[in-house]
């Protein structure tokens, strides 16, 4: 067994012997991963940056964001886009699309040299995920509306993001090598008329090539999550499945669609079809239902599963910390991952639910609070895996900051925030 593998096992494993406290403390368990991840890696870390850069590391990574996405997509309450689904539609078609082009636009001005991979950085800097901060989901001083508005917020903007990180990504790798550039007060591009037009071509390519393998996952999750969904929810109804056959079904789902969609013959985007099969899987199994709700006895294995997993990938965070920040520090990418955490999350989601039932104040808690997390790390890692050195550092730096910035930001002063907010509602009533 890999050390890697082995000393993450172990990592999770001392985890799990105090998590129950670790979890009453909010961000200490995962920041107790990154700091064992960074205890057992920095005696080498060539090695672990070989490590994680290896296809085998990449494969893994995808099959574990495969498990994450389907369970996010899963646990949605209520209909396509849980009980508040005009509030949940302004804040992933309104919000994130805009966030999104905000931050590819703030990258290129603070980083010219990284134009190729801006677009991969806001993907990478911009899912939320409460996993890490979960008793800002569980505080009384949120109101219950605006807690169920987060957590289904949280359970699609990973999922939406990662169709558009993978049409992204294969263009970046293609096109970055054979754009060279070189910063000398503006940005100038120094490749030739012959390397440009091929690196044209070799864009178009990937863009043709990475759309189908989208829209290929797309339909195969639909297709898998819809039967299955189907005749899951006639076999509870008929009690031919029990609530075990239930919770296998649901977690070895992810993992056939993710099998099935990468098959050389198709190669298609693995992830992808893993959450649309659970957004389709969820609709299917509960159509009928009185309350659009999965049973959670269903879920508990699929859940259990999935932050087994995190937790590891937690580990690996804090060895790439060590890893990104020995590489080199840029105080650009700090200032970046500060306003991905901050003004570029608040705008977008403010503007969109402007006109909305949503109040001003509630407007500006749902903007501040948006923890990043596993999606991020696993995003990061991917593009780390995937792009040439010097623009995999980039993103990797990225990534890293802009999780530890969150472990700060939503473990440190979120709370403190939130008191003020609440005795300020004490005092106007």
């Amino acid at each position: 067994m890999p050390a890697l593998v082995l000393f993450g096992l172990t990592a999770v494993l001392l985890w799990s012997l105090v998590s129950r406290r670790l979890e009453k403390w909010g961000v200490a368990g995962p920041a107790l991963l990154l700091v064992l991840g960074a205890a057992t890696t920095v005696w080498d870390l060539p090695a672990y940056g070989a490590a994680i850069d290896s296809p085998l590391t990449e494969k893994i990574v995808e099959v574990i964001l495969s498990l994450l996405l389907f369970a996010d997509a899963t646990e949605v309450r209520g209909g396509f886009f849980g009980g508040e689904g005009k509030v949940t539609a302004r804040l992933v078609l309104i919000a994130l699309p805009i966030a999104l082009i905000l931050t590819t636009l703030a990258s290129v001005l603070l980083m010219p040299e990284s134009v190729v991979v801006a677009g991969i950085i806001a993907c990478v800097a911009l899912p939320t995920d409460f996993a890490p901060a979960a008793q800002l989901l569980r505080t009384k001083r949120l109101p219950e509306r605006i807690r169920a508005i987060l957590n289904v917020e949280s359970g699609y903007n990973d999922g939406l993001v990662s169709p558009l990180f993978g049409i992204m990504l294969p263009i970046a790798v293609v096109v970055t090598p054979l754009v060279q550039h070189t910063v000398q007060g503006e940005m100038s591009l120094s490749v030739s008329d012959n390397d440009l037009e091929h690196a044209a071509e070799k864009a178009v390519e990937a863009f043709f090539n990475a759309v189908p393998a989208t829209l290929s996952a797309i339909a195969i999750g639909m297709v898998l999550g819809g039967i299955v969904g189907f005749v899951m929810r006639h076999a509870r109804d008929r009690d031919i499945a029990s609530e075990g056959g239930a919770r296998f079904t649901m977690l070895l789902l992810p993992l056939i669609t993710y099998g099935i969609a990468v098959i050389p013959a198709i190669d298609a985007n693995g992830f992808v079809a893993a959450f649309v099969a659970g957004l389709i899987y969820r609709v299917t199994r509960t159509n009928g239902m009185q309350q659009r709700v999965i049973p959670h006895a269903e879920l508990l294995l699929v859940e259990e599963v999935g932050t087994l997993t995190a937790n590891f990938v937690w580990y690996m965070l804090g060895g790439a910390a060590l890893l990104a920040f020995s590489i080199s520090f840029d105080w650009r990418v700090l200032v970046l991952a500060l306003l991905a955490l901050t003004l570029l999350r608040l705008g977008p989601v403010y503007l969109s639910l402007m006109r909305s039932s949503v109040s001003r104040a509630d407007r500006v808690k749902i903007g501040l609070l948006g923890p990043r997390g596993t999606a991020t790390i696993v995003f990061g890692l991917l593009a780390y895996n995937a792009l040439p050195e010097t623009e995999g550092n980039i993103v990797l730096l990225v990534m890293v900051m802009t999780v530890v910035g969150s472990i700060v930001l939503h473990g440190v002063v979120s709370p403190i925030l939130l008191r003020r907010f609440e005795r300020a509602d004490a005092a106007e009533d």
